[in-house]
Formats: C-alpha cells, sequence, structure tokens
C-alpha cells in the first residue's frame, strides 16, 4: 500500500486549501493509498478527518513564531522543535509522497524541513497558492506592482503587510534563506504545482525556475454549486426588479476591490444593486445604500444560490492567483466580470464572462451592463457546461493522484 502526507497548516475544510487536501486524500483513500495530513495544533486545534492526522506544535509554539514574525520578520524561521518532531513522524510512517501546500503558517521551521526532504530521497510536490515561497517577505505583490522577488527582495515596501513585520525587515535575507533551502532539494525529487499559469509563468523568473512545472487548477463541488435561484433571497433583502451585481469574498480589502465596489456604486442606474458577502458588520455602515453588505450566507448552499440569482459576478481583484469565487460563479450559470489580474482571468471566455483593465472600475460596470443586454439566459448553460469539463473537483484531484504514480515509478 503507497502512503501519501500532505502538509498544511489549517485542516479545517472552512479553508479552500484545508478542503482541497483532506479532499485529495479522501481521492487516494479511495484508490487504496494510506493518506495522512499533518497541520498545525496551535491554528486548529485537535481535528478529525478520514486521513490519519498529525498534529503539529501547539499554541505557544504558534505565537512564539508569530512573535518572531512580527518583531524580526523570521516568518518561517521559529517552530524549531515541532518541525524536528514533524521530521520525526515521517521517518516513522515513510511516506511514498510527500505534498506541500502551505508551510507558512506560524507552524514550521523551512530550513530544517528542507534539510531533511533534500537527504531523504522521498518525491515532493508542491503545490503554490500563493507567491510566498519565492520573496523574502510577501505572499502577493501585484497590488504594489514589486517585482524585487526578480532579483533578491530588500526595503521591502510590505514589510507590514501579512506575514507583517513591524519592527525588521529581513525580506533580503529571507529571500537568500529560501532560495538556499528550497534548491537545496535534488531536481529530480521536486514537482511544482502552480494552480494557475500565471504563477507557473512568475515562478520560471525566480530561483525555482529550473524544477518540473505541473499546473493543475484547483477544482470545486459542482454539485453544490448548481444552478439554482432563489425567490426568497430576492424577497428577503427587497430586492424584487433590482439587476444585482455581487461580490464574494472571505475577507474584503482594497486589494480585494471593497474600494472599486464602492466607486463603482456612485455610477449606478436606480435599478441596479450590488451585494456583497464576507463584509465585516463594523465595515457594513460604510457602505452606500446601494450596496447590501452581507456578513456571511447561512451554508454554503445558500451562497450557491446568491450567485445563481445574480445577474453578473463582479470579481475587482488586485491580486490574485486563481480565485474559487469565479468558478463557483461560474458553475452557477453566472458569467463573471473580473480585472485582467494575475490567475483571474483564466476561468473567463467569451462564453463565461469579460476582462477589462486594473481599475477600469466604469469598464467592470459597462461590461456587467452588456451581459444584461445580452441576457444572463445566453451565458447561463455555456457557463454551466464549461464549468463540469473544467471545474470538477473530480477531474482537478485525479490530476494528482496520476502525479503521485508517475513520481512513485521513477
Amino acid at each position: 500500500m503507497s502512503t501519501l502526507l500532505q502538509i498544511n497548516p489549517v485542516l479545517r475544510v472552512s479553508t479552500s486549501t484545508g478542503r482541497i487536501m483532506q479532499e485529495v486524500g479522501d481521492l487516494a483513500m479511495q484508490h487504496g493509498w494510506k493518506s495522512y495530513i499533518a497541520y498545525s495544533k496551535g491554528r486548529d486545534g485537535i481535528r478529525e478527518c478520514a486521513s490519519q492526522v498529525i498534529p503539529v506544535g501547539n499554541v505557544c509554539d504558534t505565537w512564539w513564531h508569530g512573535l518572531q514574525t512580527r518583531l524580526f520578520d523570521r516568518h518561517g524561521l521559529a517552530s524549531a522543535t515541532p518541525t524536528r518532531q514533524l521530521i520525526r513522524q515521517i521517518e516513522k510512517i515513510q511516506p511514498d509522497i510527500i505534498h506541500i501546500h502551505n508551510i507558512h503558517g506560524y507552524f514550521l521551521n523551512y530550513q530544517i524541513l528542507f534539510k531533511y526532504l533534500s537527504a531523504c530521497g522521498i518525491p515532493v510536490v508542491w503545490t503554490v497558492h500563493d507567491c510566498w515561497l519565492y520573496t523574502g517577505h510577501c505572499y502577493y505583490y501585484s497590488y504594489v506592482k514589486c517585482n524585487k522577488w526578480q532579483s533578491g527582495c530588500g526595503h521591502c515596501p510590505q514589510k507590514t503587510a501579512f506575514p507583517a513585520s513591524y519592527l525588521f525587515d529581513r525580506s533580503q535575507k529571507n529571500y537568500r534563506d529560501k532560495e538556499a533551502a528550497f534548491t537545496s532539494m535534488p531536481e529530480d525529487k521536486l514537482t511544482i504545482v502552480p494552480v494557475s499559469n500565471w504563477i507557473k509563468e512568475e515562478m520560471q523568473q525566480s530561483f525555482l525556475k529550473s524544477y518540473r512545472f505541473r499546473v493543475i487548477h484547483n477544482g470545486i463541488d459542482t454539485n453544490v454549486f448548481n444552478i439554482g435561484a432563489s425567490q426568497e433571497l430576492v424577497d428577503k433583502y427587497r430586492l424584487d426588479g433590482k439587476h444585482i451585481l455581487l461580490g464574494v469574498a472571505s475577507i474584503w480589502s482594497k486589494e480585494k476591490g471593497l474600494d472599486d465596489f464602492i466607486r463603482m456604486a456612485n455610477m449606478l442606474h436606480g435599478n441596479e444593486v450590488i451585494v456583497l458577502i464576507g463584509i465585516k458588520p463594523g465595515d457594513r455602515k460604510k457602505l452606500p445604500g446601494n450596496i447590501v453588505g452581507i456578513s456571511r450566507t447561512e451554508n454554503i448552499h445558500q451562497l450557491a444560490e446568491w450567485y445563481s440569482t445574480a445577474e453578473v459576478f463582479i470579481n475587482p481583484t488586485w491580486q490574485d492567483n486563481y480565485p474559487t469565487v469565479n468558478m463557483e460563479a461560474i458553475a452557477c450559470g453566472t458569467p463573471v466580470v473580473t480585472y485582467r489580474t494575475g490567475g483571474s482571468i483564466e476561468a473567463i471566455t467569451s462564453d463565461t464572462g469579460i476582462v477589462v483593465g486594473q481599475g477600469n472600475v466604469r469598464g467592470l460596470l459597462e461590461a456587467a451592463r452588456r451581459i444584461r443586454e445580452r441576457g444572463k439566459s445566453y451565458y447561463q448553460e455555456l457557463c454551466r457546461s464549461y464549468a463540469l469539463n473544467h471545474f470538477r473537483k473530480e477531474d482537478r484531484y485525479i490530476d494528482y493522484l496520476t502525479l503521485y504514480n508517475e513520481l512513485k515509478q521513477k
């Protein structure tokens, strides 16, 4: 029996990486694999899932790592003892494949981990969900238009952004430390899996450019995210007769386009309304009257109903890899209008939406109106068909299993 070990700071399915990791493990077990998942106990406590879990560290370790990050910009360089404990677990279970999702998240020391991984001979798959692994500090750099990661970092313009450091700027040293640790891996033992073509192209300009890349887009549950508009939601929020422009984010910020939506509100006609899901209760009072702010949906099925009920899904993100929200909207038969940002454009075709230039708020709104003129009915089945052909999580996770088997045979 083959054995898979996955690593990620969070296990809970309310996070995209936790859900993906659990579902990949589930599929591996369905195909006869033994599945283990290592995660941060300090972040997620004790949790259960179908795979066997390996809790790493504790709350004190997480707080200590956070302090090292906040004061000294040493994210990923604390948690030495928990990392050594994880290595002992790896030696005990002897996995055939180690699949890393994220190692940033206040729970591992990447230098210690990669010293072991570079010598143990186990094939490593690393899914790239953001840019942290090849920068000196940040996890995205598009919003501030910084390309220092191509030449070594230093004087980081996002020192106080996640993972924030309020005292020292160690970005140049972090860059060198990451380069030394990650490129210590033998090239035939590390496969990098970007979840978008955009981040693959970025990484091919990084210190990891000589490694093997295999793009595997994320997937979603197309049974849950399906066409099914809700008159009940329309009635509850008094939206009857309104053209609903929907935005969804787990955390709204300038980078996610919150300010752009507020600017757009000043351009709306009387029969148009913006609905934003994920708004903090304290921020709701800052929204103009033609924006409906909702903290969260009651459940994932209600979220799917919002996607289906909306006329257009608008994603004014300024930095993104491969947004799940775009896939979810399209699977519910709703076309997407988005900025030409990172991997946000990769699910958009002439049948599934429209792309406009970054910062062109009026262009977003005009694109939404063009979709209305053509009629949502024109897009609905085209979007659904595209989703079934490209977004089914079962298909995307099989891509991982295929990769695992290829690596085992080398």
